[in-house]
């Protein structure tokens, strides 16, 4: 079990997105010629090291609304206040956001019903709510699967409401919880081939969205070489790219650096695989002299140490 994983999950999460930042948007072959290996700063958005995006500010927007009693107003609330009012930026300023993302902010800002104000085209599958979901996996932990299901399709639906960015959280979802029970990562993929695809047809969703999910749920993404993964702003490209990585490697660095070194969009697929990464390996293994360049460290320990009190019990 690892030690505290609220804080491994969140700083794990952050790092990563600040890895990614100043190589936000760069292409694969640029990447190969010019790789990450540390945190810096500057680059895509010319800001100082450490500084995370959207990212780790709406994760810590939904964590924060997870310190107190669970309500999708609060949670939206608090997104708006990001937008609007710089609430949880790493730096004063609101400087990275989709398109998506951003439309269903603006819809939360005028009144729209929480669970209604995402995107539900099928162009709207951006990874705006993967990328930021990590927090609900200690609030719906112990519930049963239909509960965490629908719990996970209401947050996503914030600003994502199509059902293939619903079933990406839920997985994501999944695996982070099989790893707060202590279950090796490799196991948590074979056992969520059979336990998501029965959810879902219970469901009834619809089999066709099931497929697209093929290569987590019916084939071994570890066997893909990199050039089959693809790191791009669409939510499956993302859950591929971050899952893959974590497979295919041994520590929280040689994981979220894998990541980000995929190119596009560097600092989500840095963040979702650091958030997984950091349950795995704990902080112990989230190099101090990143965590120590992170934007508002401080600030952050503090909403770590609240979510702790609230939800530690027993996982620390």
């Amino acid at each position: 079990m690892i030690h505290q994983p609220i804080k491994s999950a969140l700083i794990g999460l952050a790092t990563g997105d600040a890895l990614g930042v100043p190589v936000e948007f760069r292409s694969r072959e640029t990447m190969r010629q010019f790789p990450v290996t540390d945190m810096v700063g500057f680059g895509t958005h010319y800001l100082p090291a450490g500084t995370w995006s959207d990212d780790s500010s709406l994760a810590f927007c939904l964590a924060e609304a997870l310190c107190g009693a669970f309500s999708l107003e609060t949670i939206g609330r608090n997104f708006v206040k990001w937008l609007h009012e710089n609430y949880w930026t790493p730096r004063g300023r609101v400087f990275d956001i989709g398109i998506t993302t951003r439309q269903a902010i603006l819809n939360l800002s005028t009144g729209c019903k929480p669970e209604l104000a995402g995107g539900f085209d099928e162009d709207e599958n951006g990874n705006g709510s993967l990328m930021r979901i990590l927090p609900l996996v200690f609030y719906i932990r112990d519930m049963p699967e239909e509960e965490r299901y629908y719990h996970s399709k209401k947050v996503s639906s914030l600003t994502h409401g199509h059902i293939r960015s619903v079933i990406a959280c839920f997985y994501y979802l999944e695996f982070a919880r099989l790893l707060l029970d202590g279950m090796p990562k490799e196991t948590i993929y074979r056992q969520l081939q059979i336990t998501v695809p029965a959810l879902l047809q219970k469901l009834t969703i619809n089999p066709l969205e099931i497929r697209v999910f093929d290569r987590l749920l019916r084939e071994d993404i570890s066997l893909l070489k990199e050039k089959d993964i693809k790191s791009s702003g669409y939510v499956l490209h993302t859950l591929e790219a971050s899952i893959w990585c974590i497979l295919t490697t041994d520590t929280y660095k040689d994981a979220v650096l894998k990541a980000v070194n995929l190119g596009e969009d560097t600092d989500t697929t840095g963040a979702v695989t650091g958030g997984l990464a950091g349950l795995i390996y704990g902080m112990g293994q989230v190099p101090a002299e990143w965590v120590a360049r992170l934007a508002r460290i401080e600030d952050i320990n503090d909403l770590c140490e609240r979510l702790e009190d609230k939800y530690g019990s027993g996982m620390s």
